[in-house]
């Protein structure tokens, strides 16, 4: 459905970095949010096809080598490979150079610790999801369990489906809360869930352990990271 919102004159430029193991709502719940009132680049190391963490295949239409100086957003997404992408040297340049310039510095799920490690986050509150909050510290973030945090210039959604309500938040700081409104209309987003559990707060404890062993490795690759850096500032 497009073309059922009202047109702005200007059309935000959002630079989204896709990559291999991203969770696929991670981006697509902002994209389809943001994507009628703003210009969305979809920026990659390679533009060749990849899977995402569930296997769909996907892929950047544009090389983060040829992107341009300045995007209004930049945007980060999560997923099983984000320990990957913190050590990409392709997205942490990027970021890196462009997020200092960038209106808004963005991201969902575990997007924020690759803004982390490109040394964005570093005094900022932030959140991630919720089995990872602890790795904020690593990147002298303060971590935050809501939903969504805006902190200056900032925005960080938590896990996975806090990507729609992260985008309609942009969506009213770039516009207005009226823009947001129609495009929450259009999506039809009045979440009930026909479940309790979809926190740790209605979550059993089973459950709670069951996710934090799955991210296990993502906690322990934040650490390495963090020690490797702190390791060669020491032989500076």
């Amino acid at each position: 459905m497009t073309g059922l919102l009202p047109q702005m004159n200007w059309r935000p430029t959002v630079a989204m970095i896709p990559f291999p193991g991203l969770t696929m709502l991670d981006l697509i719940g902002p994209y389809e949010t943001l994507r009628q009132h703003t210009d969305v680049h979809l920026l990659g190391s390679t533009t060749e096809e990849f899977r995402s963490d569930s296997g769909a295949p996907f892929r950047a239409t544009e090389m983060l080598s040829d992107a341009a100086d300045y995007y209004d957003v930049v945007f980060v997404p999560g997923g099983s490979g984000t320990a990957d992408a913190m050590r990409d040297p392709h997205i942490i340049d990027f970021l890196a150079s462009r997020g200092p310039r960038a209106r808004y510095v963005t991201s969902v799920c575990t997007g924020s610790l690759v803004l982390g490690a490109a040394g964005l986050l570093d005094g900022y509150r932030a959140t991630t999801h919720w089995s990872m909050l602890d790795a904020l510290n690593f990147f002298g973030a303060i971590p935050s369990s809501e939903r969504v945090v805006i902190d200056r210039n900032r925005i960080t959604g938590g896990g996975v489906t806090a990507g729609i309500d992260f985008g309609l938040l942009l969506l009213a700081e770039l516009f207005d809360e009226d823009t947001a409104r129609y495009a929450q209309l259009l999506l039809e987003y009045d979440p009930a869930p026909p479940f309790d559990g979809g926190s740790p707060r209605t979550a059993t404890q089973e459950a709670i352990h069951h996710i934090k062993e799955y991210v296990a490795e993502l906690m322990a690759s934040c650490q390495s990271l963090v020690a490797q850096r702190d390791g060669l500032k020491g032989g500076v």
